[in-house]
Order: C-alpha cells, then sequence, then structure tokens
C-alpha cells in the first residue's frame, strides 16, 4: 500500500461530500413538493414528488460506493477510474424536466 497524499485523499472527501449535499438537496426538494404542491390529481403530485426522493437515496449510495473506490484506487497507486453514468444522470433530469413540464401542464 502506498502513501497516499493527503491533499489527493482530502479531494477525494470533498467529492464525496459534494455528492452526499446534492443526494440530501433532492430528498428535501421531493419531500418539499410532496407536502407543499397542489395537483388536482394525487398521481401528478407522486410523480413529481418521488423522483427525488428515490434520486436522493441512489445518489446518496452511489457516492459511498465512489468515494470507496476512489480511494482504494488512489492507497494501490491505481489511476483513478472513469467516472461512469454522468450522462444517465443528465438523461434522467432531462426526462424528468419533462415530467414535471407536462403534470404542469396537464393538471
Amino acid at each position: 500500500m502506498a502513501d497516499v497524499d493527503a491533499r489527493f485523499s482530502l479531494a477525494n472527501e470533498r467529492t464525496y461530500l459534494a455528492w452526499i449535499r446534492t443526494a440530501l438537496a433532492l430528498l428535501a426538494g421531493g419531500v418539499a413538493a410532496a407536502k407543499a404542491i397542489e395537483f388536482d390529481h394525487e398521481v401528478w403530485r407522486w410523480a413529481v414528488a418521488a423522483p427525488p426522493i428515490a434520486g436522493g437515496g441512489f445518489l446518496g449510495a452511489a457516492a459511498l460506493r465512489r468515494w470507496r473506490t476512489y480511494e482504494a484506487a488512489l492507497e494501490a497507486g491505481r489511476p483513478l477510474p472513469v467516472g461512469r453514468g454522468l450522462g444517465a444522470v443528465s438523461a434522467v433530469l432531462a426526462a424528468y424536466a419533462v415530467l414535471v413540464l407536462v403534470a404542469t401542464v396537464a393538471d
């Protein structure tokens, strides 16, 4: 096991914390949508509120996995893995934006 420069380990930790903050923001946004948005139909309200709640939970778990993977690579002296899934996150976010727009117009 190689000695890891503390700056790299701390940068990895800061990235992890940024992912956790994003996950918490998604959870809070989903709960706020569930409690505050008034649609004529409950289905639309939950269609808007549930994805951020689920996404926040998924992102929190993914952040831990990513942090551990990167920390292990740093300690072993291996190159850092390529970040995968960012395109999928963008696509899901775009689809969610369309869903919210449809829910708003349809209601």
